[in-house]
């Protein structure tokens, strides 16, 4: 059994006891969070596509870390008039593991 979940405005194909590492949601580190937005769920033969998502589908998982991605430098500059800038960014990422896939 597998479903495609959206966290955080992108898609992933999940089982049980699979691994993803999606952005940054609430809770901390060992909380359980319910994923409601199933789009699809298939099930040997049987497959439920959702219009958008399933109705009742819940994907069960655990947050097992919470990291950030590497360093990206943001360097603006305009030639001859003395204007430069200089930013950085790290995205915050959280690591899940699937615990159970249901559908209503």
């Amino acid at each position: 059994m597998y479903a495609v979940v959206e966290v955080g405005g992108k898609q992933f194909t999940v089982s049980k006891d699979a691994k993803i590492l999606t952005e940054k949601i609430a809770g901390k580190t060992g909380d359980t969070v319910e994923l409601d937005r199933v789009l699809m769920c298939v099930d040997g033969d049987d497959v439920k596509v959702g219009k958008p998502v399933i109705d009742g589908a819940v994907v069960k998982a655990t947050i097992e870390d919470e990291l950030r991605a590497k360093k990206v430098i943001v360097f603006k500059k305009k030639r001859r008039k003395k204007y430069r800038v200089k930013n950085g960014h790290r995205q915050s990422h959280v690591s899940l593991r699937i615990n159970d896939i249901s559908v209503g």
